[in-house]
């Protein structure tokens, strides 16, 4: 399951008309003029007609992912490094008549419309709308995907497809922390996360990266990621066919990590199975 998140500006989604603003209609045709002359904007993040003066260190970028790339690299001191907090953000500088001006949707100097997509709170811009941008009061940001495709979990803390309503298993907060695999921030990562049947959460990348390297457990409480109804019958035949000699036989404790249930089983040098969930996803604890 995923998300299916820019993050916005940004990730997954309740907007009102005082902070979501579009381009109006009725713009006059000298703007638009300028806008179609001006095919060279934006960086490789977003497609937009403005940079941002970043609050913190009070330097220009073309956008907040880019300024956190920058001030995250290595060559910076780890003591100087930091984030851009992106509703602090006051003025912008237009990128075809370069003043510098409070955030706004329009130029006020030349009248051109810095972004298709305005979000005043989160003071966002972007000119690629396909990405249907919305704002999230609950979650704060702005998401991607189309409002009317994603709904807000108040117990998660954050926006799923409405395909999970009323399926997901509800973890508290569970985008607010780190990646299992890489370690990057979930709630308002640009890239796809996946949702596991633990209610679990990590980069969709990251769990495909796990499953071609044989790793089938949530790396957090390590329960089954999938249904592996098919290797566990594949267990049950080898285990079938490789019996142990007599002197190495003997009763074992285990815990289920899917189920949680523990069982004394048959000791095998393959695995052992859940005799309450039949379950190959356990440790031996005695």
């Amino acid at each position: 399951m995923s998300c299916g998140c820019d993050s916005c500006d940004e990730m997954l989604i309740s907007d009102t008309p005082e902070q979501l603003f579009f381009e109006n209609s009725s713009t006059s045709s000298s703007v638009d003029s300028m806008e179609l002359s001006f095919e060279n904007y934006g960086c490789r993040h977003y497609k937009r007609r403005c940079k941002i003066r970043a609050p913190c260190c009070n330097e220009i970028f073309d956008c907040r992912h880019c300024h956190n790339e920058a001030k995250n690299s290595l060559e910076i001191d780890a003591l100087d490094r930091h984030d851009i907090p992106r509703h602090h953000i006051k003025k912008v500088i237009c990128s075809l008549c370069s003043v510098e001006q409070d955030v706004q949707h329009n130029c006020t100097n030349c009248g051109i419309s810095m972004g298709k997509y305005f979000c005043s709170t989160c003071n966002f811009f972007d000119d690629d709308v396909s990405k249907k941008q919305y704002h999230c009061e609950e979650c704060g940001i702005c998401r991607t995907g189309g409002k009317e495709n994603f709904f807000h979990c108040s117990s998660c803390g954050c926006c799923y497809p409405k395909t999970m309503k009323g399926t997901h298993k509800c973890l508290e907060k569970a985008m607010h922390h780190n990646c299992p695999v890489c370690c990057e921030y979930l709630f308002d990562t640009t890239k796809e996360v996946s949702v596991l049947s633990c209610g679990h959460t990590m980069h969709l990348e990251c769990a495909q990266q796990m499953e071609e390297h044989y790793q089938y457990a949530c790396p957090i409480c390590l329960k089954s990621m999938y249904d592996m109804s098919k290797v566990w019958k594949k267990l049950d035949e080898e285990v079938a066919s490789s019996p142990l000699p007599e002197e190495c036989q003997r009763m074992v404790r285990i815990l289920c990590n899917d189920c949680e249930v523990n069982s004394e089983v048959q000791y095998h040098v393959v695995a052992h199975k859940c005799l309450n969930c039949r379950s190959y996803n356990t440790k031996l604890i005695r």
